[in-house]
């Protein structure tokens, strides 16, 4: 199986400017990602960004870089502006890792490009792991989904899915259960053609209700084929204090 890695990254984060190139161990965020992706065994790693002192620094450590517009609203589209770039055909297999994810483990990086493989019908895949709490569960930054007995994805949400009826007894809060919930990881394989087609799409209701982007394959009947993860993996960098984690966690292990 070949597959190729295309981190996007992009300078103006709202909550941490400059954020691929905040300090962690001494390197950059964006490097500490690039190291993660090429112990995937990916046979083309590249980063597409926007911004020049991005592509300054990833040059400097080594890695293939495309300059990408700035228009883009979505990891998705720089993704596929940079996958045109390179000429990567519709039956290429490509890996969406955001550049925020500087602890994803390797091996799932593999795992998203191997699920896509081994499901020709399928036109995307992605990662889930169980929701292992009601407060998880119940909270909206934690993006829940339903599979089908195939692995398919069938819908994903904000909102706690699927609702276990016996569990609460009155409104939202009263619920006690998180059933079979599943938790979505946000890592995409996507096939060539079906990554282009993403792009082109406009907005669609469900996507713009739930800012849930994967929602646009859905509306247009495209299969998203869902594996459970194999190993643990660490939430991303979304604020000052999932920065200081992963530095102390850079530290540890150092």
């Amino acid at each position: 199986m070949k597959f190729s890695v295309i981190i996007p990254a992009r300078f103006a984060s709202q909550r941490l400017p400059g954020k691929p190139l905040l300090d962690i161990g001494g390197k950059p965020m964006i490097w500490h990602t690039w190291q993660r992706a090429i112990e995937s065994g990916a046979e083309r790693l590249v980063i597409a960004t926007d911004d020049p002192r991005i592509e300054q620094a990833a040059a400097g450590f080594g890695a293939e870089v495309i300059m990408t517009g700035e228009q883009h609203r979505s990891g998705t589209d720089r993704v596929a502006e940079a996958a045109a770039k390179l000429g990567l055909g519709d039956d290429a297999i490509i890996v969406n890792l955001q550049g925020d994810e500087p602890m994803m483990p390797p091996g799932l990086i593999r795992q998203a490009a191997e699920t896509l493989f081994h499901q020709p019908d399928a036109q995307l895949a992605t990662l889930a792991t169980a929701v292992h709490s009601v407060g998880e569960f119940l909270d909206t930054n934690v993006v829940k989904l339903v599979i089908d007995e195939t692995g398919r994805a069938l819908y994903f949400s904000r909102a706690p899915i699927p609702w276990p009826r016996d569990g609460a007894g009155g409104d939202l809060l009263s619920q006690q259960s998180h059933g079979q919930a599943l938790r979505h990881l946000g890592i995409y394989a996507y096939r060539g053609a079906a990554l282009q087609t993403l792009a082109q799409t406009p907005v669609t209701p469900m996507e713009e209700a739930e800012c849930l982007e994967q929602l646009r394959a859905l509306w247009i009947d495209m299969r998203i084929q869902v594996a459970i993860a194999a190993e643990p993996m660490e939430p991303g960098v979304n604020s000052a204090e999932d920065l200081d984690r992963v530095r102390s966690l850079v530290a540890i292990e150092r």
